[in-house]
């Protein structure tokens, strides 16, 4: 590595390689001779945004205000984003943020022209809970691999699971939410439904028994409010406001942090289903959402490889619809080296090398990084100041830019949490909540196994015979022998006829085996 004699060179060199002439995402300046440089800027091609990315950093080193600057830029340029606000700092993107002496001096710093702005932001609650437009997914959406990441079943469970959701979509029995599916492989373990096991083959009762003590232990942790109906449609997540910015989807997490591995999921499954529904697009000049997945190293935590090449497959071919996936973590090491290996796109706060193997995480982290001439990689890192970040990004052309010491802006909206009064207010009004704020609880699986489980009614009793009673005419009519009761009209008939019912059972079959599955087996909508 050579010392740099001409910082401002130096800072000046390392811009050439961000210059852009279409649009981009601004994101500070060259820090060069410990010092930065505003005319020396670094920025991120809005193309390039689909290439997805990562955003990592020790705690407190600037991680979230870095989200927060990308999102603002994202929505001021017209294009949605999904992202997770774990601890509720994320509410202050829909007020304009205050201006102080930290502000202007970092708006002089980074040769930003700061203004206080807000963005339209669509406040979201997994399940409910929490602050928020509830957020939920049928058991058959979700599909039996996400299930069993939350459920923490092994491989053999896992592929168990993938049997029952087989056998419901074959049988015609809908899984809206938990209780549909507790139900279903209480079935299938039971005498009456200990043909219907027989006939699935890799199912053992054994192994059934195990997935259904698991399920009810998800039920007793609050599991089942994520699940059911209305279920979430990807198309409320590709919205713009009026104004034509994009609307930022704002996961509130904060009430389910104690559930780490759900949540985790759950957000996983968003993105999945994005993947189901969207058209091929190749690329784009912008993309049509950029979805950012924090606390990433939660999603990875004890996966199995289904789940992982999962995700992998998702991230590689979700690009081509439009979409960038952007994870955020607190080490590069916590995302697999198939996954990080798809992110071209990197912006690395402070690590710290307090132990031995934090000391292997960043050495690991240095050989992700193109070499520099300009600085020592490591050095740098462990060095970064709060809101400073080692970057590297895709030019226009789809190549690596070089690495640059660079000083973040700062975000124009508020850096903090709002009132609950206004966070509430904003939900209130949302046009989301008609649709998505009050559970339905319709017919399904657990209705339908139940009426075969039901013991057949007793035959009533016969009843006296009524006394014979004069029939009266209305006034003014003569009296005439008594009317026939009218026929059943044809509706009726047809409805009431056993052919009719059959053919309704016989439908029912055949919507389940409509159902085909996606990468993660989710279910991907006709």
């Amino acid at each position: 590595m050579s010392t740099p004699t001409d910082p401002a060179a130096t800072a000046a060199g390392i811009a050439a390689g961000y210059a852009s002439t279409g649009p981009a995402l601004e994101l500070g300046s060259v820090v060069a001779g410990g010092a930065p440089h505003p005319t020396a800027q670094v920025r991120v091609p809005l193309s390039m945004m689909t290439r997805h990315g990562l955003v990592a950093g020790a705690t407190g080193t600037g991680k979230t205000k870095t989200l927060q600057l990308l999102a603002e830029q994202l929505s001021a340029q017209g294009v949605p984003v999904v992202l997770a606000d774990v601890k509720g700092d994320l509410t202050g993107l829909s007020r304009p943020g205050e201006a102080g002496d930290r502000v202007t001096r970092r708006a002089a710093d980074t040769g930003d022209e700061w203004t206080a702005t807000g963005y339209p932001v669509e406040f979201l609650a997994l399940g409910g809970l929490g602050t928020g437009v509830p957020v939920r997914s049928t058991i058959t959406s979700f599909g039996p691999v996400l299930l069993s990441k939350v459920m923490g079943l092994n491989k053999t469970q896992e592929s168990s699971l993938g049997l029952v959701f087989h056998y419901a979509d074959r049988a015609g029995l809908p899984l809206l939410d938990l209780k549909d599916l507790r139900s279903v492989i209480s079935w299938l373990v039971s005498d009456d439904g200990k043909a219907d096991l027989a006939g699935l083959g890799g199912l053992s009762k054994a192994t059934a028994g195990v997935i259904l003590r698991n399920l009810v232990a998800l039920e007793d942790l609050g599991g089942d409010v994520f699940f059911g109906e209305p279920e979430w449609s990807t198309a409320d997540l590709m919205r713009t406001a009026p104004d034509g910015r994009g609307v930022i989807s704002s996961v509130e997490l904060s009430a389910v942090a104690d559930r780490p591995a759900l949540f985790s999921t759950f957000l996983m499954w968003l993105l999945a289903d994005l993947f189901e529904d969207l058209p091929e697009v190749g690329e784009v000049d912008k993309p049509k959402l950029v979805f950012f997945l924090d606390e990433a190293h939660l999603l990875f935590t004890g996966a199995s490889p289904a789940f992982l090449e999962s995700v992998t497959q998702t991230v590689r071919l979700i690009r081509s619809k439009g979409v960038g996936v952007f994870f955020v973590t607190q080490n590069p090491t916590d995302v697999p080296p198939a996954v990080l290996g798809q992110l071209g796109n990197r912006v690395q706060h402070a690590l710290r090398a307090f132990t031995p193997d934090d000391a292997t995480a960043l050495k690991k982290t240095v050989k992700t990084y193109p070499r520099s001439d300009a600085y020592d990689i490591a050095e740098t890192l462990t060095s970064l100041g709060t809101g400073e970040a080692v970057v590297t990004v895709l030019s226009e052309r789809g190549a690596p830019t070089p690495v640059a010491w660079t000083m973040l802006r700062a975000p124009r909206s508020f850096m903090g949490a709002v009132e609950p009064a206004q966070l509430q207010a904003a939900v209130a009004a949302s046009p989301l909540l008609a649709t998505y704020g009050t559970a339905v609880d319709r017919e399904s699986a657990y209705e339908r196994l139940a009426s075969r489980l039901a013991p057949p009614p007793s035959a009533p009793a016969p009843a006296p015979a009524p006394a014979p009673e004069e029939p009266r005419e209305p006034a003014g009519r003569p009296r005439s022998r008594r009317e026939p009761e009218p026929e059943p009209g044809v509706v009726e008939q047809v409805l009431g006829s056993s052919a009719f019912r059959s053919f309704a059972r016989s439908a029912a079959s055949a919507l389940g085996r409509e159902i085909t599955r996606g990468i993660f087996g989710t279910r991907r909508r006709r």
